[in-house]
């Protein structure tokens, strides 16, 4: 079996079509297309006779720190009308030993209309968000923006607890209730490489 080691991949990138390969560990199928299901990186496995099989192996975790600039995964932790507390997991696509507090306050959601923006329909805890560091923030936390159309919500669960699809730029919805929920959800550009 001949392997082919790829370039770095991050959780939702899709990695390829069902009629050219076969999903392996660290992926999963979604409407006939093969996606990463975490950081690391893409490796192709030659199978004689069957459709080569893409897995990732995973990224070892870093103790990078967050620096201005760079865009971060974070899970929300808690919502209040002013801002959310979310908890820094990932720095572009490296995993984090130690995770870092962060906090998206009410006036870096959104570029526009930052005085109508109500918190409590654009996070919920438990979200996965994409978001950018904009200051080194207070001692205990770093501060956050989503005010990009490429950043916000990623991942949410619906109330019924199903992975929700993004529908438009402020709703997700749940595909078995088919009930809409409010979000800030983050404009992901899927490729293939």
């Amino acid at each position: 079996m001949a392997a082919e080691v790829g370039v770095a991949v991050i959780p939702g990138q899709r990695l390829g079509d069902m009629d050219q390969y076969s999903a392996g560990s660290g992926t999963y199928i979604k409407q006939r297309h093969i996606y990463a299901s975490l950081a690391g990186y893409k490796d192709i496995i030659s199978q004689a006779g069957q459709l080569p099989m893409i897995q990732i192996k995973a990224t070892k975790a870093s103790n990078t720190l967050p620096l201005i600039g760079t865009v971060v995964t974070a899970k929300v932790l808690s919502v209040n009308p002013r801002f959310c507390r979310v908890l820094i997991i990932c720095i572009g696509t490296m995993p984090l030993k130690e995770p870092f507090r962060g906090t998206i306050r009410k006036e870096d959601i959104r570029a526009t209309e930052k005085d109508k923006v109500i918190l409590y329909d654009c996070f919920k805890p438990g979200d996965a968000v994409l978001a950018e560091v904009i200051s080194l923030g207070d001692p205990r936390s770093y501060y956050l923006s989503t005010a990009k159309n490429e950043l916000g919500v990623v991942f949410a669960k619906s109330k019924a607890g199903y992975r929700m699809i993004p529908i438009s730029w402020t709703q997700m919805q749940c595909p078995n209730t088919e009930k809409t929920e409010l979000r800030k959800v983050a404009r992901v550009k899927y490729w293939i490489d």
